[in-house]
């Protein structure tokens, strides 16, 4: 929902969404904060939503919307990934700073031993030498001062040394955050800002070289007449079990990730629609054929269906247009009966698989 309330923001509509999102925040006595905004857009533009859904959960417990609980919800549902990155990116170019001082260290520890070693061997050439005795003394005054110096060299080697163990371990925990914030949380698959970073770099990699790449969004039928019937917990449930039938499809170079709600999407780099359809069957024949049951009471839920669509990426597209398609086909889908897959054609047609 991220980018789709950039896109908003940027939109004809923007203004009479910002005062649906300071109306519904004034209504509810919340406080118009930066952070407060961004939620409550997220609230009035996306209903079905994530965010939507952890607002309704404490307003209709009575419970005050404090900065407290502002700050739990967009923790879960609004990680700041593109932070995380840039400090991930400021790390390497810190560690590479200190990788150019280490090497210049270094060369300098070099040549002041050079240094030093001529400095010795004139020293020992004027020895013999009657009127060179007020040189001699300078010599081995600098050789005192060099040797000073490579002593000083050696220490700063050693803090720098202590200095870059300790950004690695930085790097490994900026690292270890940036996966964080890339994953969501309720199904440990890639979130929609890993999967956008995904979508562009596939696309470009299959334009350049000319291979092909396929691009499916799964959709779970009827899923809010689910969710009023069992409750959001039973329907977090239900976004596991499909998530986990999509994750173990999506092996080797596959990529998945939760598109947004009760939605997933596959990228599949090297594949053609055909090759993801079968796979896809599969995972919509897996989750169709399982009763589930209700954890907290081991209540019948019945069966669950799911709908698909795929579409090739086509030359010159541009991951939003391969998008589009998908999405075309994913309607197409749900319009034809769902619980079935539809793979777009090149242009405007869907044909049901």
């Amino acid at each position: 929902m991220s980018n789709d309330l950039d896109s908003l923001l940027r939109s004809p509509k923007a203004y009479e969404w910002s005062r649906k999102a300071i109306e519904a925040m004034e209504a509810n006595r919340v406080w118009p904060t930066a952070l407060n905004f961004e939620l409550w857009m997220h609230y009035v533009a996306a209903k079905d939503g994530d965010v939507a859904s952890e607002i309704n959960t404490v307003l209709s417990s009575g419970q005050h919307f404090t900065e407290q609980v502002a700050a739990t919800i967009a923790e879960k549902h609004l990680p700041s990934a593109k932070l995380s990155g840039e400090i991930l990116d400021a790390g390497k170019s810190l560690t590479e700073e200190l990788e150019s001082v280490s090497r210049a260290l270094e060369s300098a520890r070099e040549s002041s031993e050079a240094y030093g070693q001529q400095l010795a061997s004139a020293s020992k050439s004027l020895e013999h030498d009657e009127n060179a005795e007020a040189v001699r003394a300078m010599v081995e005054t600098l050789s005192v001062a060099t040797a000073k110096v490579r002593d000083e060299n050696k220490t700063l080697e050693t803090q720098l040394a202590e200095t870059n163990d300790e950004l690695g371990r930085l790097k490994e925990h900026l690292e270890q955050v940036r996966r964080e914030a890339m994953t969501d949380a309720l199904t440990s698959l890639a979130n929609r800002k890993a999967f956008d970073e995904a979508l562009a770099a596939t696309c470009a990699e299959a334009q350049a070289t000319g291979e092909p790449l396929a691009l499916a969004i799964v959709d779970i039928d009827h899923f809010k007449k689910f969710n009023d019937t069992w409750g959001h917990q039973t329907g977090d449930q239900v976004i596991r079990f499909v998530a986990s039938v999509i994750g173990r499809a999506a092996h080797t170079s596959r990529f998945a990730a939760r598109y947004g709600g009760e939605e997933f999407a596959v990228i599949f780099p090297g594949e053609s629609s055909e090759s993801a359809l079968a796979v896809l069957e599969a995972a919509r024949e897996e989750v169709s054929s399982r009763i589930l049951k209700r954890r907290s009471t081991n209540e019948d839920l019945g069966a669950i269906t799911i709908s698909t669509g795929i579409a090739d990426l086509q030359k010159d597209e541009p991951p939003v247009g391969l998008i589009e398609r998908a999405d075309g086909a994913l309607y197409a889908s749900k319009h034809g009966g769902r619980n079935r897959t539809s793979i777009a054609g090149p242009e405007a047609e869907v044909r049901a698989a």
